[in-house]
């Protein structure tokens, strides 16, 4: 994946010019510790100031702070573009951004997707093979430990594991979302190739959306809205949880990221759009 990528080298970088810092530092204390030990005879210097040394060091520091600043922005600026002109250039082509806000609340997280088609409209559509709809099933999963198997999706999580999928908040809108107990997490479905942008928010106390297998982590906060961008590559399934203490159920709040095609990911928005969740599901 890209992120982890740039992750990995910027955080190379870094670590490199700290440690060359750290070993000239050490040198140049063991040289003076050396130098005037007891015994060499060197006296202490009659100088109070060295105006061109004093001078010279700052200037490198200053030069190795802004270094550091300009390349971290701009390795975070090209994983996170801000703009869809700068999305449809790094890979999201000429579509916009798929848009999916994202509210955490103790102890678990509920994930609203846009309208179906969004894709279709901006790229010129996909085939779509009949049936798929209820293959695509993704809102109940098990967490580590209980076997990751999806559910189907007429069953959608629905009952007493708490995770659902419905229509009702806001129209044209499919939301996923569960209680986080003995496994049962909701699942973030994005597709691949294309600009994703997380809209992220706290019902009630401060969480924090972490992706460690991807290096993708953002702070939640109540009355205020985070948002950031990515692009998958690949099909895949990750887990995600909260990295930010938040009470008494914080080690269990926790949800899957679910990568897939394009026409699937349309395909499941699409069902879960038109079915709204079944007589008797929880809201």
């Amino acid at each position: 994946m890209e992120q982890r990528r740039v992750f990995a080298q910027v955080l190379t970088v870094e670590t490199v010019i700290a440690g060359v810092v750290f070993l000239l530092v050490l040198a140049a204390l063991l040289y003076s510790l050396v130098r005037r030990r007891a015994g060499a005879g060197v006296g202490p210097s009659p100088r109070s100031e060295r105006l061109r040394l004093e001078g010279g060091y700052l200037a490198v520091l200053v030069v190795i702070a802004a270094g550091l600043v300009v390349y971290t922005a701009s390795a975070n600026d090209w994983m996170h573009p801000g703009g869809d002109a700068q999305a449809a250039g790094r890979g999201g082509g000429k579509a916009a951004p798929v848009e999916v806000d994202v509210t955490a609340f103790q102890w678990c997280w509920r994930f609203t997707h846009p309208t179906p088609g969004a894709h279709q409209a901006a790229d010129g559509g996909h085939g779509r093979e009949p049936g798929r709809e209820r293959e695509a099933g993704y809102g109940r999963e098990r967490g580590p430990g209980h076997g990751r198997e999806p559910g189907h999706g007429r069953e959608a999580g629905y009952g007493p594991d708490g995770a659902h999928t419905r229509g009702g908040d806001r129209a044209q809108a499919a939301t996923t979302t569960a209680n986080c107990r003995d496994g049962r997490l909701p699942t973030l479905v994005v597709p691949t190739g294309r600009t994703v942008r997380i809209k992220l928010t706290s019902q009630d106390v401060i969480h924090s959306l972490w992706v460690p297998a991807l290096r993708y982590k953002m702070d939640a906060f109540p009355d205020h809205t985070n948002s950031f961008t990515f692009t998958l590559d690949e099909e895949g399934r990750w887990i995600g949880r909260c990295a930010e203490f938040c009470g008494d159920r914080h080690h269990a709040m926790e949800f899957w990221l679910k990568a897939v095609s394009p026409e699937e990911y349309d395909d499941w928005v699409s069902h879960h759009q038109q079915n709204g969740p079944p007589s008797g599901a929880a809201a």
